[in-house]
């Protein structure tokens, strides 16, 4: 019988997986609740073990070397068969949420506790990252994802939210604006997906706005409720806002458009009751 081949430490593993699902030290350490120079050393011993670099580290988070993509795909798969088989013997069944994470930290969050109180032998796991997941390597079993349908072969998208984006500021600067036109005087906070343009042009506003950039919706909301102007969202991520009074939408006009939220499955999905499960809570919530 063959020796076994002696296998890396576990948590070097580990740290490699998460770092290459998050694209970021940072994250993966916060997730696996150990210091970022911690899962630095690990993934370096790992390569200086394996004899090649699994990732391009970058000025703005890292990348994955044709060889980390190649070694994280099975690693992901490996991993989720011991979280299957735990949750076997344990008797709590697990699901993974892929959401953005302006989404997660806006709406599911703060509702999140309803699905795990009806649901209290489920166990919920939010991958929130922009980066779109792959549901035949990250063990991702549902996703909800922003954008145009359809988002890819063999998956099934289904509209969660109705695709309306409203302009929101703090009260003080609400009260300053009667017309889009008004607009003007203060900063529009922008997100990555950049509509304040065409909202601008079918209002028929006049001028050159004044423009702060973001990253994520999450944070031009953020900057909205800081006062520091105004956001253009998508009306269900700033409803606990203008609920509570700290955003007001001080403008009738909406804009329309077809980047809305979307509940995306594989066609055929790994839990299928597990997935029709979240499904069906998604849709009661929105």
């Amino acid at each position: 019988m063959d020796a076994m081949v002696a296998l890396p430490p576990l948590n070097a593993l580990r740290a490699f997986e998460a770092s290459a699902r998050h694209l970021n030290f940072r994250l993966a350490a916060q997730e696996l609740g150990v210091t970022q120079g911690a899962v630095a050393q690990q993934v370096r011993g790992l390569e200086a073990r394996l004899g090649t670099p699994l990732f391009d580290r970058l000025p703005r988070g890292l990348r994955l070397t044709e060889a980390g993509r190649r070694f994280h795909a099975p690693l992901r798969r490996a991993f989720r068969l011991i979280e299957e088989a735990v949750e076997d013997l344990s008797g709590q069944r697990q699901i993974t949420l892929s959401v953005t994470p302006s989404f997660a930290s806006k709406w599911l969050v703060p509702r999140l506790g309803d699905f795990t109180a009806r649901h209290p032998d489920v166990s919920v796991q939010v991958d929130a990252r922009e980066r779109l997941a792959d549901f035949q390597t990250d063990g991702v079993d549902i996703a909800v994802r922003q954008g145009r349908a359809p988002f890819g072969d063999g998956l099934v998208a289904e509209p969660l939210f109705p695709t309306e984006f409203v302009v929101v500021g703090s009260p003080d600067l609400a009260a300053q604006v009667t017309s889009a036109q008004d607009l003007l005087a203060h900063v529009l906070l922008s997100d990555s997906h950049g509509l304040w343009p065409l909202f601008l042009e079918r209002a028929g506003v006049q001028g050159r706005p004044r423009m702060m950039n973001f990253s994520q919706t999450s944070l031009a909301i953020d900057a909205a409720v800081a006062g520091q102007g105004f956001a253009l969202a998508n009306a269900p991520l700033v409803a606990a806002e203008l609920m509570a009074g700290r955003l007001v939408q001080p403008l009738a006009q909406v804009l329309l458009d077809d980047l809305g939220f979307h509940i995306v499955t594989p066609r055929k999905p790994r839990q299928p009751d597990l997935v029709a499960l979240m499904r069906e809570w998604l849709r009661a919530q929105a």
